[in-house]
C-alpha cells in the first residue's frame, strides 16, 4: 500500500469514485429508470425489452470503437485525469436530461438516445478510471484495493437506491412536491443520480494523483496514440496471453452486462414486482454484491484473480440457470440475492488481473482494449436477448441465453492462462 497519508488518501478517494458512478449502472440501467422505460414509456413490456436491448446494444458498439483509441492517446499524453473528467461531466448531463421523459410512447426514441449516450460516456470514463489502479498500488495489493473499489460501489449504488425508495417511491408525498401522475417521483431519478456522481466524483480530481504529462500536443498525442494502437494490433503476438484473456473476459462480460441491464425488466415482467419491489430488490443485490467484492478482495491477492474468476463464473452459472426455473416470486430472491454475492468478485478480479498483466507503457491502451472486451460483443447478449423476447413473446426464453456465455468464457480463460504472463 502507499506509505504516504497523501496517497492513503488518494486511494480513498479513487474507491469514493466508485461510489459516485455506480449510481448510474444501477438505478437508471438495471433497475429503476430500466423499468419505468419498459413498462412506463414503452407500448407495452415485450416491445420495451427489445428497444431497450437495441440501445444498450449500441452504446455497447460505441464504446467499443472508441474505448481503445481514445486509451493510445491517453498513453502518448500522459495524464488520465482529464480524460475521466470529460467523461464523467457528460455522464452528469446526460443523465439530469432524463427529467423530460414523459410516460408517453412518444418519448421512447428520446428516452433511448439519452440514456445511451450517458452509458457510452459513463463506459468511456472507466477505461481511464481502471487504469489508474496499477499506478496507486503494489502489485500484491491489487486485488484488495480493486475489491475494495468495487465494495465501496456497491456500498454507494446500495445507499442511492435506499433514498430514492424513501424520498421519491415508497412514500405519498414524495420529495419536492414531485407529481407521480406524470411520474415525476421516478423521472427524478435521473437528476438525483447526476447530482450524486457531480458530488462524490470530486475527491478523485482532488486527491487522487495522475500519471505526469508527457508534454506532447493534442495533436502528436493523437498523432503517436492512434500509431502506436495500430502497431499494437500488427504485433498482437508479443501480447498474445492478454489479448487471448481479454477475449475470455469479452465472453463472459458480455453475460454480466446483460445480466445487470435485464436484471430488473426480468423482475418487472416475469414476476411482477413493483418499481418498490425493484428498488428493494436492488439493494439486496447491492448488499450481497458489495458482502462478495468486500470479501473475496483478499483471495484475489492471497489465491490470484483467475482462480476467484473461475468460481464466480461457476457460481454465476448455475445460480443463473435456476433463476430460469423459478417460478416462486419468493426463490427468485433467494436465488437472485446468492447470485450477486459472485458478481463483484467476477468484476472485482478481471480488473485486477488485467491491472497485473497489462505492459505499464501502454496500460491505457490495455485497459482500452480491456473496455473493448467488454463490449465488442456486448450488442450480441442484449439484442439476442430482446430478439428472442420478442420472437417467442417470453422474457424467459431470452434470459435462458445467458448462462451460456458464463461457460464459453470459462473455456476461454483456461486456455488463455497457458501463455499470459505468469499471475498469482
Amino acid at each position: 500500500m502507499p506509505g504516504a497519508e497523501a496517497s492513503r488518501l488518494g486511494v480513498a478517494a479513487w474507491c469514493l469514485y466508485d461510489w459516485a458512478n455506480s449510481a448510474f449502472p444501477t438505478v437508471i440501467v438495471t433497475f429503476v429508470f430500466a423499468a419505468y422505460f419498459t413498462e412506463g414509456v414503452a407500448e407495452n413490456s415485450v416491445t420495451g425489452t427489445a428497444l431497450w436491448g437495441q440501445a444498450m446494444g449500441l452504446s455497447a458498439l460505441a464504446v467499443a470503437v472508441m474505448s481503445p483509441i481514445l486509451g493510445a492517446i491517453a498513453d502518448r499524453g500522459g495524464r488520465r485525469k482529464p480524460w475521466l473528467f470529460v467523461a464523467t461531466c457528460a455522464c452528469v448531463a446526460f443523465s439530469v436530461s432524463l427529467w423530460i421523459i414523459l410516460p408517453e410512447p412518444s418519448m421512447a426514441i428520446t428516452a433511448l438516445v439519452l440514456v445511451a449516450c450517458a452509458n457510452v460516456a459513463f463506459e468511456l470514463g472507466m477505461v481511464f478510471y481502471n487504469a489508474m489502479l496499477a499506478d496507486m498500488v503494489s502489485g500484491k495489493f491489487l486485488g484488495r484495493v480493486s475489491g475494495w473499489g468495487w465494495g465501496t460501489g456497491y456500498v454507494g449504488g446500495l445507499i442511492c437506491l435506499a433514498l430514492v425508495l424513501v424520498l421519491f417511491v415508497q412514500t405519498d408525498t414524495p420529495m419536492f412536491g414531485l407529481d407521480k401522475d406524470p411520474a415525476e417521483h421516478l423521472r427524478i431519478v435521473g437528476p438525483f443520480v447526476a447530482g450524486w456522481m457531480a458530488l462524490f466524483s470530486l475527491p478523485l480530481f482532488l486527491l487522487t494523483r495522475d500519471m505526469p504529462s508527457r508534454g506532447h500536443s493534442a495533436i502528436v498525442a493523437v498523432r503517436e496514440g492512434l500509431g502506436e494502437l495500430i502497431q499494437t494490433f500488427k504485433e498482437w503476438r508479443r501480447h498474445a496471453g492478454v489479448f487471448k484473456y481479454l477475449l475470455a473476459r469479452m465472453i463472459y462480460t458480455d453475460g454480466l452486462n446483460t445480466l445487470f441491464a435485464f436484471g430488473g425488466i426480468y423482475a418487472a415482467g416475469t414476476f411482477g414486482m413493483t418499481f418498490a419491489d425493484l428498488i428493494i430488490f436492488g439493494i439486496g443485490m447491492n448488499v450481497t454484491a458489495g458482502l462478495g467484492a468486500f470479501g473475496f478482495a483478499w483471495l484475489d491477492d492471497r489465491w490470484g484473480p483467475v482462480r476467484v474468476i473461475y468460481i464466480s463464473l461457476a457460481a454465476l452459472t448455475i445460480l443463473g440457470t435456476s433463476v430460469l426455473l423459478i417460478t416462486d416470486v419468493t426463490y427468485f430472491w433467494i436465488v437472485g440475492l446468492t447470485l450477486g454475492f459472485f458478481v463483484g468478485p467476477a468484476q472485482s478480479a478481471s480488473r485486477s488481473l488485467m491491472a497485473r498483466i497489462a505492459p505499464a507503457d501502454v496500460r491505457n491502451e490495455m485497459f482500452g482494449l480491456y473496455a473493448l472486451s467488454g463490449k465488442a460483443t456486448a450488442f450480441l447478449g442484449p439484442m439476442l436477448v430482446g430478439g428472442l423476447t420478442a420472437w417467442a413473446g417470453s422474457q424467459r426464453a431470452g434470459m435462458a441465453a445467458i448462462p451460456i456465455f458464463f461457460v464459453v468464457g470459462a473455456a476461454l480463460l483456461a486456455w488463455a492462462m497457458r501463455s499470459a504472463p505468469v499471475v498469482r
